[in-house]
């Protein structure tokens, strides 16, 4: 018991504290401990919250790459899968889309000529135009005729052949006209009218012209006409034709039975040359 007659608290603390504006000694003791101590969690806590932050971007960065290496990983699968003939399509169509190796697409108007050019679509507005069968080239000379004579020697062929004679007929004919004029449409010096027309030479034979030397005054016919291989031809032939058995009579017989030369047997002399003359003209067969 105190002097002022009050009971001692049992309770109280045992030792006295002095009273201050902050409060007492254990008060601000305590308050300090409790802001450390905050302080250290706070401070904590804010290291923990960092840290996990890190992790989550470390997952997620890792997690991005384990995507696209999958990815590659399943583009390159698939490019495995694929046979070689696509895996060159492919690159063909990304070179394409990339403007390489690109062509031109083909113009209308090349699409139009390809199409008429077609023998699948034939244009039938137009008639077929008939091509004329190409003119047979004339023959090289032969037996040592040159041009001219050669020449000559088809005009007699060819008017033969229109007349139907045989060849046996034809070799006679230029038989007949290499002795007569060598081959030669020749003039008279004797007729200065047989001059007047084509002619490659002139004669002092009587009045004898042409291919065959026939005589107007004889009744060959006009001098103008003998001087025509084609009508000289049909002139000599004519007369040959009514030659009875002529076909099977020697060449030189035949040629002197139309021509009544003082010379019959020189007519036998060119039956070998005018024989490859017409052969050369109309092949056997023909």
């Amino acid at each position: 018991m105190r002097d002022d007659g009050t009971l001692d608290d049992p309770y109280a603390p045992s030792r006295p504290t002095a009273d201050t504006e902050d409060g007492t000694s254990t008060e601000r003791t305590t308050t300090a401990s409790r802001l450390r101590a905050y302080a250290r969690d706070l401070t904590g806590r804010r290291r923990a919250q960092l840290a996990l932050a890190t992790g989550v971007v470390c997952c997620l960065g890792l997690t991005a790459v384990v995507q696209v290496r999958n990815e590659d990983a399943d583009a390159a699968t698939r490019s495995g899968s694929l046979s070689s003939s696509e895996l060159a399509q492919r690159a063909e169509q990304q070179r394409a889309s990339r403007g390489f190796d690109r062509t031109a697409a083909p113009s209308t108007s090349a699409a139009a000529q390809s199409a008429a050019a077609s023998p699948a679509d034939p244009d039938t507005s137009a008639p077929a135009r008939k091509v004329a069968p190409a003119r047979p080239t004339d023959p090289a000379p032969v037996a040592g005729l040159d041009d001219d004579q050669m020449e000559n020697a088809e005009a007699i062929v060819r008017a033969g052949r229109k007349m139907g004679v045989p060849r046996r007929g034809l070799v006679i004919a230029v038989a007949t006209a290499m002795q007569e004029s060598n081959l030669y449409n020749v003039a008279s010096g004797v007729l200065p009218e047989s001059q007047d027309y084509p002619h490659q030479g002139v004669g002092w034979d009587h009045d004898s012209v042409g291919l065959f030397q026939q005589r107007s005054s004889s009744g060959w016919g006009p001098v103008g006409r003998l001087m025509d291989p084609e009508f000289a031809t049909r002139q000599f032939l004519t007369a040959l034709e009514q030659v009875p058995g002529w076909q099977r009579m020697r060449l030189t017989d035949a040629a002197q039975a139309v021509q009544v030369s003082a010379y019959p047997e020189h007519y036998q002399q060119h039956e070998w040359r005018a024989t490859r003359v017409v052969d050369a003209i109309v092949p056997a067969g023909r």
